[in-house]
C-alpha cells in the first residue's frame, strides 16, 4: 500500500477528534440528539479548517446503526463503509469538475431512488460555489423540498459566492481558524505519535505558517519529519522550508530602535546569504513590530498574538522600553517602505533604504516642535519702541517751568500695566522758584477741538485729588475706540466666537486655523471647553507654548478668568496639562489685584473695564490703564 500522508492518516473520525470548532460541533450534536436536524446544511470557512470532514462524520451518524447517538460508533457496516469511502448511498460530488446543469439534472434523478444499504441518501457538494447559475437554479426547488430520504451537505471556501437563494435554504455553520495553541498542541500529539520529537520552537514554525490551516500544517509537518528524521530543531525547519527566522527578524527590529545600522546591514547580509525571502522577511517584520504595539496597549497580548511564552516575555520587555510614539511611528514608516520595496526592481537595496529611513526618523523634528522655536524667535525680535512712541500721541507739559511730576504706574510692579494716570496727592499745587502753573479745575468740560492752553485755569480749592485732564482730540478718540463693558454671559462665548477667530487670526493665524476645526465650543464654570472631533485637530493647541498664546488671547478679547480645556469623545488624547495656561492667569489677577490699581479705583471710585496680558500690550502700551468712573456716562477708553 502506498504512503498515506498525514492529512488523510490523521483525519478526524469522531466529533472529539476535531480540533477547535466547538460551537459548531456542539450543535450539531445537539442536533442529532433531538432529532433536529436540517435536510441541508452548508460549511463554509478556510481551507483545512474541517469542512468536508464534519459533513463526513455528520453523514455516518445519520446512518448510523446505533441510532440515535451524538458519535457514529466507527463499528457498524455504514460507518465502516463511509469511513472507507465505498459506501453506495453517500454521493460526493466535486463543485468544480461537475458545476453544470447537466450534473445536477443526474444528481436529481439518483436522489429519486430509496437509499439501498443506509437509511438516507447523503449528497455532499464540495467548492459549491463554483457551480454555474443554471446549475443553482436547477437545484432550487429539490433543495428547498427535497425526499423525506435526502440530506445535503455542502462545503465552500466562498460563501458570498452563493447564491442567497440557495443560503436562504440552508442551514449555515461558519468554521473558523485554528487556534495557536490547540494546532500546537495536535502537532505535537501527532509527532509523538510516530515517534519524533520536536523542539517547541519547531512546532511554533510550523503553526505559524500553517495560517490557522489544519491541513496546511499537516502537510508542513509531513514535509519536515521526512528531511529531519526522528528529531526536530527550529533551525532545521527554517531550513527546510525557507522561513526566516524569528530570532533574526527580532534582532533586525530591536536594532532599528536602537539606531544601530551597522547592525542592522550585517543581519540583513546574513538573510540574502541564507537564501531568504525578502517579502517573507519584511512581512515578519511588521508582523514584530505589531506585536510590540499590541504588547504596549493591550492588557492581554497574548490572547492577540500567536507567539510562544518566551517570545511573548521578551516582546513585553521591549515594548516597555520604547514609547507607543516610537513604535506606531516606526510601524507607519516600515509599512509604507516596504510595500514599496515589494514591487521594486532592486528589492535588496530597497529594503536597506527603508531601514535607514528608519533609523534615521529620530533626527525629525515634529511640527509642534518648529511652531514653538519660531514663536520663540518671533518673542526675541526687539521692538522699535521709537516707532511705536512717535504712533501714540503724548499730552504736551502745561509749563516749561514746572517738568511734570513722574506718573503713578502699575507697571513699576507689574511690567504688562500700563501707566496711571498723574494724581496730586497734596492740598496745595506744587511750588516751584519759577511761576506755579495753574492746574485746571475738573468741573470743567474740555470740548473737543479746544487748544490745551487756551481754557481757563483757577487753583485747586479742594484738597481731595484731582485728575489732569487729557487733551480734547485725544479725549475724543478714546470716546469713540471705547468698546462696551463685557457682559459675561454663557451665550456670548457662542456668539463672538467669529469675531474671537478673527483676533486670532490677526496675531497667530495658525492658531486660527486649527480653532476652526472645532465642532462647539462653551463655558462651564471658569472653564472654556473646545470640542474637537479628531485628537490630531488640537495636537498643537494643546503643547505648552501654544496654550499659553491661546489663553492670553481668551483672557484679553473676552475679558474674564477662564482656563482652556479640549474634549475629545471617547478619549483624552488632547487633556491640557494644569501647569499650561496658568501663567496668563496668575498675570492678569496679580494686575487685578496691585496696590497700585487699587489706589487709583479708590481715587477715582471706578472700576477697571479691561486689563490685557497679551505680549503686544506688554511691548507697545504706553497709555494709562482704562478706568470708567461711576460719575461720568462715557468710559474713557485705551488707546491702541
Amino acid at each position: 500500500m502506498s504512503y498515506l500522508v498525514l492529512a488523510r492518516k490523521s483525519r478526524p473520525q469522531l466529533f472529539a477528534e476535531v480540533v477547535g470548532q466547538r460551537p459548531v460541533v456542539r450543535t450539531l450534536q445537539n442536533a442529532l440528539a433531538q432529532n433536529r436536524v436540517p435536510h441541508a446544511l452548508i460549511f463554509s470557512g478556510v481551507r483545512g479548517t474541517g469542512k468536508t470532514t464534519l459533513a463526513r462524520i455528520m453523514a455516518k451518524a445519520l446512518n448510523c446503526e446505533q441510532r440515535p447517538a451524538t458519535e457514529p460508533c466507527n463499528a457498524c457496516r455504514s460507518c465502516r463503509e463511509i469511513t472507507d469511502g465505498i459506501s453506495i448511498d453517500l454521493q460526493e460530488v466535486d463543485g468544480a469538475s461537475n458545476r453544470g446543469i447537466q450534473e445536477i439534472r443526474e444528481l436529481k434523478e439518483k436522489i429519486r431512488f430509496m437509499p439501498t444499504n443506509s437509511r438516507f441518501k447523503i449528497i455532499i457538494i464540495d467548492e459549491v460555489h463554483m457551480l454555474t447559475t443554471e446549475a443553482f437554479n436547477a437545484l432550487l426547488k429539490t433543495l428547498e423540498e427535497p425526499p423525506g430520504h435526502v440530506y445535503f451537505m455542502f462545503a465552500t471556501t466562498e460563501l458570498h459566492k452563493v447564491p442567497v437563494t440557495i443560503l436562504s435554504r440552508c442551514q449555515r455553520y461558519e468554521l473558523k481558524r485554528i487556534g495557536h495553541r490547540e494546532l500546537a498542541a495536535h502537532f505535537q500529539r501527532l509527532a509523538e505519535m510516530d515517534g519524533v520529537r520536536m523542539e517547541p520552537e519547531a512546532v511554533e514554525l510550523i503553526v505559524r505558517e500553517s495560517g490557522g490551516s489544519v491541513r496546511d500544517g499537516l502537510s508542513l509537518l509531513d514535509q519536515v519529519f521526512s528531511y529531519c528524521g526522528g528529531e526536530v530543531h527550529a533551525s532545521e525547519v527554517v531550513e527546510v522550508l525557507g522561513l526566516v527566522s524569528r530570532q533574526l527578524v527580532a534582532e533586525v527590529g530591536d536594532a532599528l530602535l536602537r539606531g544601530d545600522l551597522g547592525t542592522v546591514y550585517s543581519l540583513l547580509d546574513a538573510m540574502y546569504a541564507h537564501g531568504s525571502d525578502s517579502r517573507r522577511f519584511s512581512n515578519d517584520l511588521l508582523a514584530w513590530f505589531r506585536a510590540l504595539v499590541v504588547c504596549k496597549v493591550s492588557q492581554e497580548p497574548d490572547r492577540m498574538l500567536e507567539v510562544s511564552e518566551n517570545e511573548l516575555q521578551e516582546l513585553r520587555r521591549i515594548a516597555a522600553e520604547h514609547s507607543l510614539e516610537t513604535l506606531t511611528a516606526l510601524l507607519n514608516l516600515l509599512l509604507d517602505g516596504l510595500e514599496k520595496a515589494a514591487f521594486s526592481r532592486q528589492p535588496r537595496l530597497a529594503l536597506e533604504m527603508v531601514c535607514i529611513r528608519a533609523v534615521q526618523f529620530r533626527d525629525v523634528v515634529p511640527v509642534t516642535d518648529l511652531i514653538a522655536r519660531l514663536d520663540q524667535m518671533l518673542d526675541t525680535i526687539p521692538v522699535d519702541t521709537a516707532l511705536a512712541d512717535a504712533a501714540v500721541p503724548r499730552p504736551k507739559p502745561q509749563s516749561d517751568a514746572v517738568p511734570p511730576s513722574p506718573p503713578l504706574t502699575a507697571a513699576s510692579t507689574c511690567p504688562g500695566t500700563a501707566p496711571l494716570p498723574q494724581i496730586s496727592g497734596t492740598t496745595e499745587p506744587p511750588q516751584s522758584k519759577a511761576a506755579p502753573a495753574p492746574v485746571p479745575a475738573m468741573d470743567h468740560q474740555v470740548q473737543p477741538g479746544d487748544d490745551e492752553r487756551s481754557q481757563p485755569q483757577e487753583p485747586i480749592k479742594s484738597p481731595e485729588p484731582q485728575l489732569s485732564p487729557a487733551p480734547a482730540a485725544h479725549q475724543e478718540e478714546r470716546l469713540l475706540a471705547q468698546p462696551k463693558p463685557p457682559e459675561p454671559t454663557k451665550k456670548r462665548i457662542r456668539q463672538n466666537w467669529d469675531a474671537f477667530l478673527k483676533y486670532v487670526r490677526e496675531r497667530q493665524p495658525w492658531v486660527a486655523a486649527s480653532l476652526q476645526m472645532a465642532d462647539s465650543v462653551d463655558r462651564q464654570g471658569e472653564e472654556l471647553i473646545i470640542r474637537f472631533a479628531d485628537s490630531c485637530d488640537c495636537a498643537l493647541l494643546k503643547q505648552r507654548n501654544a496654550i499659553n498664546d491661546l489663553t492670553e488671547f481668551v483672557l484679553d478679547f473676552f475679558q474674564e478668568n477662564m482656563r482652556i480645556r479640549f474634549e475629545i469623545p471617547g478619549s483624552t488624547a488632547c487633556d491640557v496639562d494644569p501647569a499650561n495656561g496658568s501663567a496668563p492667569l496668575q498675570e492678569r489677577r496679580a494686575l487685578a489685584s496691585d496696590p497700585l490699581v487699587l489706589t487709583a479705583l479708590d481715587v477715582f471710585t471706578g472700576q477697571v473695564a479691561e486689563i490685557r496680558v497679551g505680549q503686544r500690550y506688554r511691548t507697545t502700551a504706553v497709555s494709562p490703564p482704562i478706568f470708567r468712573s461711576d460719575d461720568e456716562s462715557h468710559p474713557i477708553p485705551e488707546e491702541e
